[in-house]
């Protein structure tokens, strides 16, 4: 893929990346699929319940029965809803998803866009889903999902903040925002990560994505006490398909991201292994942190909403401005000098 983007663009190139595109397509198609099975399984064993499985081999078609179910269910729009806003809100969250996974390398050769400024690029477009459901909650025309939109607005411009500036030490450290580069500059041995010598942003990266994707114990948009289902309380079928699709490819393009900037991208863990093929180090490492996802909410309490405005602005924000301020003064120090 890198060495056709290299080449003269041309008709048989142009058709190439397209084939690539519906393939990615499809695999994160598959993986929201499974994905979903997955974590209810997960979930199902860690608090000692049996999960799906009834659809299917061990229930390996429930989720399949699901989207099913909702692509066919009745589509239904409000009276008073504003028809425009209401119809464009799930598009709005779909397609920024699916659009930043283009810049996400998964090895040193295989990737789809390679731009100087990929850190900026998914930063940038990410936000557009923010944009997307506070207009759900406000076309529904629905106090609880104008309520849930506007709290979810709130919660998630506030941990962009703290989720960027984690990323600061990364960039400076690798001197680019270029994901591919991160991810080659990176050692050969795991102590030479970017997660133990950017600890503390690593720290604070994973838990602001956790609450950029609006899971336990960051779900405050939709809380069912108090806000019913949150900004997509009105939305049905294919439409409620969009917002949950939207959040599950947001799973894969988080779990991805904390792949190259932290955890070494494709590299074997030690110089031995490395015989392995390094697209199945970042498919083992993507593993995990989807895990680990998937753990949290197994485990953790939903937390009270000024609980969490309070941890973002008051513990993460200066967390991650401590941890740049200490990545200068280690370069200064201990590289350039």
């Amino acid at each position: 893929m890198g060495n056709w983007l290299d080449e003269t663009l041309t008709w048989g190139n142009t058709l190439i990346f397209a084939l690539w595109g519906i393939v990615l397509l499809v695999l994160v198609l598959g993986f929201v699929t499974y994905a979903i099975y997955f974590e209810r399984k997960v979930i199902g064993w860690m608090q000692l319940r049996i999960g799906p499985n009834r659809v299917g081999p061990l229930g390996l078609l429930q989720t399949v029965a699901d989207i099913t179910k909702l692509l066919i269910k009745e589509d239904t729009i409000p009276r008073k809803a504003d028809r425009l806003l209401f119809i464009l809100a799930p598009a709005l969250a779909y397609v920024p998803a699916f659009s930043v996974l283009a810049v996400i390398p998964y090895t040193n050769k295989l990737y789809f866009a390679d731009i100087n400024v990929g850190v900026l690029y998914y930063v940038a477009i990410s936000g557009i889903t923010t944009i997307a459901i506070v207009l759900g909650g406000w076309a529904s025309n629905n106090k609880y999902a104008l309520l849930g939109g506007m709290r979810s607005a709130a919660q998630m411009i506030s941990y962009e903040v703290p989720l960027v500036i984690s990323v600061a030490g990364v960039i400076m450290m690798s001197g680019s925002m270029n994901l591919r580069t991160i991810g080659e500059l990176q050692g050969d041995w795991f102590w030479q990560w970017n997660f133990l010598p950017q600890i503390v942003g690593f720290i604070v990266f994973i838990i602001a994505a956790v609450s950029e994707l609006n899971r336990t114990p960051f779900d405050l948009p939709e809380a069912e006490s108090e806000l019913v289902a949150g900004y997509h309380v009105e939305y049905s079928g294919f439409r409620f398909a969009f917002f949950m699709l939207s959040e599950y490819v947001y799973v894969y393009a988080i779990a991805a991201l904390t792949t190259v900037l932290f955890l070494g991208g494709w590299h074997a863990p030690v110089p031995f292994l490395d015989f392995v093929p390094g697209i199945l180090w970042f498919l083992l490492k993507f593993a995990l942190v989807v895990f680990f996802l998937f753990w949290l909410r197994a485990t953790l309490p939903r937390i009270r909403i000024d609980q969490l405005m309070g941890m973002g602005w008051k513990v993460l924000l200066p967390l991650a401005i401590l941890n740049v301020f200490i990545t200068a003064v280690y370069l200064e120090l201990f590289i350039k000098g």
